[in-house]
């Protein structure tokens, strides 16, 4: 029996930092420091210490990096593949030799566990690397002209070419992959890129601009901009220079950001409220051991955190039995704690959510197994049981450390309760019948869908996107540059 809502709190030890000063970050902006009139101190989520001061862009500033970026992109068009890959490649190499540093950077102002800091330094590497293999890749084909009477005496091809500067808008929960999948294929495919960072996490980004500087990157090719989201994401979508906005965020944003960018280019990655599917046969020792972590990294801030569970009902009180004996001896901490693998949520106010969206389902009928404590920006691993669907905390994007777990009789209902809610990004499926795994993978109606394992899962080199309110367009290296070229037809009359 878990405690009381209004009464839940918890004491978790603080470990002994040393207090050090707190440093500025420029904007970067055609290569080169920019400071305004207006400091924005950075904090350490967990605490509310101070991590950082970073300064809010002005009306010039914006403007100024969009011409800095219009001229890189001149310069980035004109350059070979091999020249481009080869800037990635420094990149690459500067960053294996940075990852600690941007680990801990990631791991303060985002309060994510360092242990998964590092291992999104690790996957920023690997996206940088396919996006250096993709710019070597990066081509066209030829158009068989003569397929059609008219063509007849005539060859084409098409090539890709760079549609000029870039808009990157990232969030605050992966502030080096994410900004990774935007900035190495736009680099990539010979765009300017302009990054204006999540307000909470911006100085992964500065760091990261510092960082292809460093590797040859033309100054102006990558330009951060930081400060209030609203003021200077209208800026961008609205500014007639930028041909493409690229967004991951809440799907109220991007539907702002589509309605406003007129005839760019936009690619949206939005939320979800991703649903795992526990069938009776399937091997519950590993589904339980892949959907605890899935369900709680990163406090729950992920886009394809487990959210939503359905086990049958013949396995579904064992199920829910061992889920929260792993869920509940998780440790919470600091997150630069090394032992730490729940921490705190981004703000207080997001806590404050989270807890409100759970007391909502117990009142609504749901069964709070264990959780849901909050001290400061920090709550407890939460299991919810026979959570009503339509409650928040299962209809929409939890954002936070909750799943719910509720329960099916046949497949088909199942897949019906995946398929009702606005998103479609990523679901999966635990069993060992496999034409239950394939009805259910042609069903679901989401981006992608994981087979024995759970939608958390993202391999940087694959396709990713949603459908729904999940967004728009696809990500990974391959998948972006396409989203980041336009198509040129050449054709000539072949003579004799």
């Amino acid at each position: 029996m878990g405690w009381a809502l209004s009464e839940k709190v918890y004491c978790v030890p603080v470990p002994f930092f040393l207090t050090m000063s707190v440093p500025e970050h420029p904007m970067i902006i055609g290569g080169a420091e920019h400071r305004s009139d207006t400091p924005l101190t950075v904090r350490i989520p967990y605490d509310g210490q101070p991590f950082a001061t970073v300064f809010a862009a002005s009306q010039q500033h914006l403007q100024l990096a969009v011409e800095a970026a219009q001229r890189a992109a001149s310069v980035m068009r004109e350059m070979s593949r091999a020249e481009r890959a080869a800037i990635l490649l420094r990149a690459h190499a500067l960053l294996a030799e940075r990852k600690e540093t941007f680990a801990r950077t990631i791991s303060s102002e985002s309060g994510k566990p360092l242990r998964e800091a590092r291992a999104e330094a690790e996957r920023a590497l690997s996206t940088l690397f396919f996006s250096a293999e993709e710019a070597h890749r990066l081509a066209g084909e030829e158009v068989p002209m003569d397929a059609a009477p008219a063509g007849a005496g005539r060859m084409a091809m098409f090539i890709r070419e760079p549609l000029g500067v870039i808009a990157a808008i990232t969030p605050f929960n992966f502030p080096l992959n994410l900004s990774m999948h935007k900035i190495g294929p736009a680099l990539a495919a010979g765009n300017a890129v302009i990054h204006k960072p999540a307000s909470a996490t911006p100085v992964t980004a500065l760091l990261l601009a510092r960082l292809f500087l460093d590797a040859g990157l033309p100054p102006g090719a990558l330009n951060v901009v930081t400060g209030p989201g609203g003021s200077i994401g209208d800026f961008l979508v609205e500014h007639p220079d930028i041909r493409m906005i690229t967004f991951t965020g809440s799907a109220e944003v991007g539907l702002r950001i589509r309605s406003r960018a007129g005839m760019k280019r936009v690619t949206l990655e939005l939320g979800n409220n991703s649903a795992v599917i526990v069938c009776a046969d399937a091997d519950l020792d590993g589904a339980v051991a892949r959907c605890v972590p899935g369900a709680y990294a990163n406090s729950g801030q992920v886009c394809i955190s487990v959210q939503r569970i359905f086990a049958e009902e013949s396995i579904h009180g064992e199920f829910v039995e061992r889920f929260a004996a792993q869920a509940s001896s998780l440790p919470v901490g600091h997150p630069l704690d090394e032992d730490a693998a729940v921490t705190s949520l981004i703000t207080e106010s997001e806590a404050h959510r989270v807890v409100s969206w759970i007391g909502e389902a117990v009142e609504s009928g749901a069964r709070l197994v264990t959780g849901g404590g909050r001290q400061g920006a920090t709550v407890q691993p939460a299991v919810l049981a026979d959570v009503p669907p339509q409650t928040r905390i299962f209809a929409q994007e939890a954002f936070g450390p909750v799943a719910g777990i509720n329960r099916f009789r046949e497949l088909d209902e199942a897949i019906a309760a995946v398929n009702d809610s606005p998103y479609g990004l990523q679901a999966s499926i635990f069993t060992r019948d496999i034409e239950k795994a394939f009805r259910a993978a042609r069903r679901v109606h989401v981006g992608g869908f994981l087979i024995n394992d759970v939608p958390q899962l993202r391999v940087d080199q694959m396709p990713y996107g949603g459908v729904k309110l999940s967004g728009t367009g696809r990500e990974g290296p391959r998948f972006a540059i396409e989203e980041m070229t336009e198509i040129k037809l050449i054709s000539w009359r072949v003579e004799g």
